[in-house]
């Protein structure tokens, strides 16, 4: 798998129609993306993975990530054998637990020692009749301990929500060989009031999750700047402006020792595909 450089990071491609979504696909390969990544949180995803792999030639179709709880590991992987076969190795299976409010709002206390059920999951898989091979699978990891199962267990480690800083730390957990490819949003507008409008409240959802706050804490910043989303915190977060920014944000990542950067693009609508800001980036990135 090419593994470098810059891909997507979208939710269109996932819950969008199926029809626009493979064919913007297959314009985001010939325009050069690495990879296209797509959320996970309940539904069949393995279809939009096919969806996906059936409309591109060259680019990677990663889960960004796959629910852990919401699939059974053996499923998982017979479709991979299923996938992979028919369209070549260009399915990277990003593999995660999510979060404690989202999984225990639909079954309370299902979520419970998030890395153990990790290590579960991927045993399972392991013991299927057709494995996913480690090198074709990583792992949603911020902290510490799931960054080190990351480089034992699975090819690397996919940061979601993260910052350059949070890049340098994990590269050093990880060690030079496995895969490190974190999430950068983005928002195409020179105008913070504009940014601010549309990147606050969507920013403000995730500090709201466990895992997201507890890592960012661990970075430096404050209780008070994840509950107000201080400039300080939406800056780290959100690279706001033309392309420019855009690009000195990617590379900040790929210095701190990123092998590949999933972009995600902002916009008013968060049901539009942001085909236009996808082809400024593909133009300023690739």
């Amino acid at each position: 798998m090419n593994l470098s450089g810059v891909g997507l990071w979208s939710s269109q491609l996932r819950y969008g129609n199926p029809e626009e979504a493979a064919e913007a696909a297959a314009e985001l390969d010939g325009l050069g993306f690495t990879a296209l990544w797509i959320p996970d949180v309940g539904g069949p995803v393995l279809d939009s993975v096919e969806n996906l792999l059936g409309a591109t030639q060259k680019t990677v179709i990663a889960t960004g990530i796959l629910n852990l709880w919401m699939h059974e590991p053996a499923e998982v992987a017979a479709r991979y054998a299923t996938l992979t076969d028919k369209h070549g190795e260009r399915f990277l299976l990003g593999i995660g637990v999510s979060h404690a409010p989202l999984i225990d709002s639909k079954e309370p206390g299902l979520y419970r020692k998030p890395l153990a059920a990790t290590e579960k999951f991927l045993d399972a898989i392991d013991a299927s009749e057709q494995p996913v091979p480690k090198a074709n699978r990583v792992l949603a990891a911020l902290g510490p301990k799931m960054l080190q199962l990351s480089a034992t267990k699975a090819g690397g480690a996919h940061p979601y929500l993260s910052t350059p800083t949070h890049t340098a730390q994990a590269r050093e957990v990880l060690g030079d060989g496995p895969l490190l490819l974190p999430e950068q949003t983005v928002l195409l507008t020179d105008d913070r009031d504009k940014a601010r409008e549309i990147g606050t409240d969507w920013l403000r959802s995730y500090l709201a999750l466990p895992n997201y706050a507890n890592n960012l804490l661990r970075l430096g910043f404050t209780e008070e700047d994840l509950s107000s989303v201080s400039d300080r915190v939406f800056d780290a977060l959100i690279a706001w402006g033309d392309e420019d920014a855009v690009r000195s944000r990617v590379q900040e990542h790929l210095d701190a020792g990123a092998n590949h950067v999933c972009v995600q693009v902002l916009t008013a609508d968060p049901r539009e595909f942001p085909r236009e800001q996808w082809r400024r980036l593909a133009a300023a990135l690739l």
